[in-house]
């Protein structure tokens, strides 16, 4: 066996450049995000949504590391195995999956001897058992009368032979993977134990011998760099990135400007990725610190009524005095409580005090709870029924607003002071407990509590007033020791509404009473354990599943009702109504973490700008931010209001400050050259054969071109570019919306100056972009013969083409005499087409000129302008199951389509569909649109025509007449209807096509 010897893969190219299987990536990494609070990260604080999907990270990490070889195709195939991609590790993942049950393989493959592996139970009574020794599969088992299971004999090694059979007889990677566990939630020795033999006799030539991903990735390290390699992130915000590259056995640097994002990579690093011992410290922590502050609570008497129940939640509403009555009216949205157990409040006038009892009806009736539904704030009004007149005045008018000075409005609310908590009694919005979820007596320690909804009772507004005499006589105090914040709201972007609609003007004011005593007990009680790192990211999590913001969210628990966290959707919103917790409230899951033990590797973690690293890495692998970024800079102020005080001693060296004018901001040209910094620093600060990897989500071109410029004037080179697509819905919006991230691999540009002008660098890119193409489908080739189906996808070709182009053009210093710094620090005018649009467009179209659709002559494809192409393209990638959007935006962006909009049946996230021909309305395809005045537009009126029984001749008459150049474009026509004849979804469209082509076909070349 060769030795390894370090350096001999110095410069040597890296896999990641060539290949990259971003379908597959793209799967993985849609069902991680799918997984919600199961993602090994989110126990960490799920307020933090900007983590990239850990499969994403180790694929880059690995194909950063791993090189090419003479053979690609196997190259992929080891990746692949890896990356638990291949078959035998999809069978291993379904295997613990448990999705393929005993009839199921009994229908999908065909097995001589299916009894070796499993007994039956007969339950026809016309069926023997010599009758059924005798079968072989296919068959259905239920229709034979038969129940199947796995013989108690059979190991799991006997099972995967049969697992990879039936996985086999589905075609698509999509279909086998969503029946498996994700890679890593399978023990990970036993799911890779197959890969090592072949990977070591791959890589043989190099000196490879690994049993692990972190002795693989040391010894690629060593190779490449001469030691175990080290990865490093900038903006390391959740956390994501320097975890999974230290699961794989990378040294990891990770740095970020804001505490919070620190906090919750160290989290990351040391408590979810803690060893054993470490970890059962924290364990014994959290529940230390649980019991504590139970005790106390319990002994306040604060939670409990007088039988021993114990609250789980509080309803509380703002109260107003409408100005039309006098009356005080509370303020819900609405009256529904849960609709599992029927909960709902009905308001009752009480004309003595002019107020409205709340009484709590449980198992109401269906039309109660329908009427329920409507409550007495909605579109921006205040509106109640009273002695049978309905009253309404508008919630700006309640608050006083009114145009400013300078134009901006205003309102007469009372700006809350530093000891404030609770409203004053001349303040506009009173606040209201209105409704307490009790846990009863016996079940609150069990695991399944039970519970119910009542009404306020005398004494329980005895609690709450105790609560409140607690807080105003300690909040000075905790104030000043850091047990409750006292840092003012900073105006800005995302914390304007809280002071704009309620007068807070404190961060504590964003919490009532019982909220600052739970924050406060956690907080003393956590500080001095042994486990409070742990106890400050705890603390966090509390803050956002308890404060004023948390609206009261009716579909949770399945329609039993439920808070939700402030940071649902990452603002700083204020609601009506809105939800406590009590200690009880926080379930079980509430700070469960995951636990996986890391590699002995080296975990750094700093508070610092990322133009000032002060680690050289190997990797840098980053997700700046950019455009429509999240203002964490500003939402995080939240948390560091509360955790700024005497830090546990790991994160005493971090700034607790969101130091908002040193964030990078993703707008104008300060984000520019703070990026052009970093990056430069970054760099800087790798070796000349390190590689970078920047993370960014692609929304226009505008942006594309900017992250080019920036990446270019910091003095890299682009090496490889893949998109991958993460679909998710929210429930904040009608139907999905899509996120696609592109990835950018990028090197440093060669010593140097070189100078080129567009008129030369055009037909290099347009042979550099061939080029690329042409060697990835030679690669989709040998796949789909080896695997039955390609490795990339058209999107994946199309991403190739755009980074064949940026590889050529990111190789210059100057471009028709333009500096690249000076180019990439030129504001952008509206409307300008800079020179790297231009490029990356020419790009674009040179590689779309070489996906010409199966069935279409190259010819024809060449002649047929945006709108048509991407309509045909479109209809072929739907024949292979396409239907996810951001395909149809990739490529409508590629074909300079004005509004593709106008030819889509549907635009859902994950079930885009073009229209078919028959749903063209009239209006669709008139002269004035872009599909209606092309030939394609033409064609599909002629055949709804036909299918309307319109003659065929009198068609052909139409198109002759309406065609001036008739006899030319006729090919076309005939091309184009043969590809729709194969391709339409409907058989009459098919048929009709046919029709049509044939008689085009049949026409003489003169005479008609």
């Amino acid at each position: 066996m060769a030795e390894l010897i370090p350096l001999t893969l110095q410069d040597a190219p890296a896999l990641i450049e060539g290949v990259f299987p971003a379908q597959k990536v793209s799967f993985e990494a849609q069902t991680e995000r799918k997984a919600g609070a199961a993602q090994t990260l989110t126990g960490l604080g799920s307020y933090w949504k900007g983590r990239k999907p850990l499969i994403l990270v180790r694929a880059i990490v690995l194909g950063s590391l791993l090189p090419q070889t003479d053979d690609h195709e196997k190259d992929l195939e080891i990746f692949e195995s890896l990356m638990g991609f291949d078959y035998e590790g999809l069978a291993r993942r379904a295997l613990i999956q448990n999705a393929i049950k005993p009839k199921d393989f009994a229908s999908l493959i065909a097995l001589g001897s299916p009894w070796d592996f499993f007994s039956y139970t007969i339950k026809a009574s016309d069926i023997s058992a010599e009758e059924v020794e005798t079968w072989e599969f296919p068959f259905d088992a239920d229709a034979k009368g038969i129940t199947m299971r796995w013989r108690r004999d059979i190991d799991d090694e006997n099972k995967l032979v049969l697992y990879q059979k039936a996985l086999a007889t589905f075609s698509s990677y999509e279909e086998k993977a969503s029946l498996c566990k994700r890679p890593e939630e399978v023990d990970q020795n036993w799911l890779y134990a197959p890969v090592w033999t072949r990977v070591n006799h791959h890589y043989a030539q190099f000196g490879i011998n690994a049993h692990s991903h972190a002795e693989l990735v040391e010894q690629l390290g060593i190779l490449r760099y001469g030691h175990r390699p080290r990865a490093g992130d900038t903006f390391s915000g959740g956390g994501s990135i320097p975890f999974e590259a230290a699961r794989v056995g990378c040294n990891a640097y990770a740095a970020d400007l804001n505490p919070i994002a620190c906090m919750l990579t160290w989290g990351a690093l040391n408590i979810i990725g803690a060893p054993k011992e470490q970890r059962s410290m924290y364990e014994d922590a959290q529940r230390e610190v649980t019991q504590q502050v139970d005790k106390e609570l319990i002994a306040l008497g604060v939670e409990h009524d007088d039988e021993g129940n114990r609250a789980k939640a509080y309803l509380y509403c703002l109260e107003t005095r409408c100005p039309e009555t006098g009356w005080m009216i509370p303020m819900l949205p609405s009256r529904i409580i849960s609709p599992k157990h029927g909960t709902v409040v009905k308001l009752i006038p009480d004309h003595a005090n002019k107020r409205f009892d709340m009484e709590v009806i449980n198992n109401a009736s269906n039309k109660e709870i329908k009427d329920a539904e409507t409550g007495t704030v909605h579109d921006g009004d205040l509106v109640y029924e009273l002695d049978g007149r309905t009253h309404r005045t508008p919630v700006k008018t309640l608050r006083g607003d009114y145009r400013g000075p300078q134009g901006n409005t205003l309102n007469r609310l009372r700006k809350w002071e530093k000891l404030d908590f609770i409203p004053r009694d001349e303040d506009i919005f009173q606040e209201r407990l209105y409704a307490i979820q009790w846990i009863t007596k016996a079940s609150i320690y069990e695991p399944h509590q039970v519970t119910c909804f009542c009404g306020v009772t005398a004494d329980d507004l005895a609690r709450e007033r105790k609560v409140e005499r607690i807080v105003a006589e300690n909040l000075a105090r905790w104030q000043n020791e850091g047990l409750a914040p006292d840092m003012e709201i900073e105006p800005g972007d995302k914390t304007d509404e809280p002071i704009r609609t309620r007068g807070w003007t404190h961060w504590h004011h964003l919490f009532n009473a019982r909220q600052l005593l739970l924050q406060s007990l956690a907080i003393k009680t956590w500080r001095n354990s042994q486990g409070a790192p742990l106890g400050w990211l705890n603390i966090a999590k509390m803050a956002d599943f308890n404060s004023r913001l948390c609206r009261w969210a009716t579909s949770q628990g399945g329609g039993l009702g439920g808070p939700k966290g402030v940071f649902s959707n990452q603002a700083l919103n204020t609601f009506y109504n809105y939800a406590t917790r009590s200690w009880a409230g926080y379930g079980p899951s509430s700070f469960k973490m995951a636990e996986v033990t890391l590699p002995e590797v080296e975990k750094q973690v700093i508070s610092s700008t990322a133009n000032r690293p002060t680690q050289s890495c190997d990797l840098w692998i980053t997700d700046p931010p950019y455009a429509d970024a999240v203002n964490y800079h500003e939402i995080t102020e939240f948390f560091i209001a509360w955790l700024r005080k005497n830090v546990p001693e790991e994160f005493k060296d971090w700034t607790w400050d969101s130091r908002r004018a040193l964030a990078i901001k993703g707008i104008g040209d300060d984000f520019r050259r703070s990026m052009i910094d970093a990056y430069r620093a970054m760099a800087e600060n790798m070796p000349d054969d390190g590689m970078q990897c920047v993370m960014f989500t692609h929304h226009d071109t505008g942006v594309w071109s900017d992250m080019i410029g920036i990446f270019w004037a910091a003095g890299l080179q682009v090496v490889a570019a893949w998109y991958i697509a993460t679909e998710t819905t929210s429930e904040l919006k009608k139907g999905g919306y899509v996120q696609g991230t592109v990835i950018l691999m990028l090197r440093k540009r060669a010593a140097g100056d070189r100078a080129g002008f567009k008129q030369r660098i055009l037909p290099a890119v347009r042979t550099e972009v061939k080029h690329q193409i042409e060697t990835m489908m030679h690669l989709n080739d040998e796949a789909k013969d080896r695997m039955g189906e390609p490795v990339f996808n058209d999107s994946d070709l199309q991403m190739a083409g755009y980074a064949a182009a940026l590889k050529v053009l990111t190789a210059y210093t100057q471009i028709g005499g333009e500096d690249v710094t000076a180019f990439a620090m030129r504001p952008r005018q509206r409307g300008e087409v800079t020179v790297v649009d231009e490029i990356v467009q020419q790009a674009a179209e040179a590689a779309n000129g070489l996906l010409v659709p199966e069935g279409i002559a190259p010819d024809t494809w060449h002649k047929l302008n945006g709108i048509q192409r991407f309509y045909l393209r479109m209809m072929d990638m739907e024949s292979t199951g396409t239907s996810k959007l951001d395909n149809y935006q990739n490529f409508a962006k590629a074909f300079r389509v004005v509004d593709y909009t106008k030819v889509m049946a549907s635009m859902t996230a994950n079930k885009a569909q073009l229209k078919h021909v028959t749903d063209f309305v009239s209006r669709d395809l008139a002269e004035s649109t872009e599909l209606g005045a092309s030939w394609l537009g033409r064609l599909i009126i002629g055949l709804q025509q036909l299918l309307a029984e319109t003659e065929p001749q009198v068609v052909i008459g139409q198109l002759q007449a309406e065609l001036p150049d008739f006899m030319e474009v006729r090919p076309l026509l005939i091309d184009m209807l043969s590809f729709m004849e194969k391709m339409a979804p409907e058989d009459e469209v098919r048929q009709a096509a046919e029709v049509l082509g044939a008689r085009l076909r049949n026409l003489r070349a003169l005479g008609q």
